[in-house]
């Protein structure tokens, strides 16, 4: 705590606005744009694109059997899935670009796209 005391006010200014920096770029970062569709793969190849502004629902044959993709409100969900552990069902709605639902025993995929393309470490 004996450092707090060499602290000048020139030095408190600086640490305000290093705060304040962090604190206005964080929306900045998670910022990508509106869900505009749902790209559906089966298999690794494109099965489907859904657009996310029509409620809908689409039924995918994989190698287990059919899973089922429903689009409601600008968002979608895997309500359905003949996996074991239904992993891609409990992932919830999808409703941010970059988000990803994978049915892997099934070989089916649900991945959310907008306008501006998401980048994470992976793909960086």
């Amino acid at each position: 705590m004996r450092w707090l005391g060499l602290l000048r006010p020139g030095d408190w200014l600086l640490v305000a606005l290093g705060l304040l920096f962090c604190a206005l770029s964080i929306p900045l970062a998670w910022q990508a744009g509106v869900a505009d569709k749902a790209i559906v793969r089966r298999g690794g190849e494109l099965f489907s694109e859904l657009d996310l502004s029509r409620n809908g629902r689409i039924d995918v044959p994989g190698p287990l059997g059919t899973t089922t993709v429903v689009v409601d409100k600008r968002r979608v969900r895997v309500a359905s899935d003949p996996g074991p552990r239904q992993y891609c069902v409990r992932q919830g709605w999808l409703a941010r670009p970059g988000e990803i639902a994978i049915c892997a025993p099934n070989q089916v995929s649900v991945e959310v796209q907008g306008s501006k393309r998401r980048y994470d470490s992976l793909s960086y």
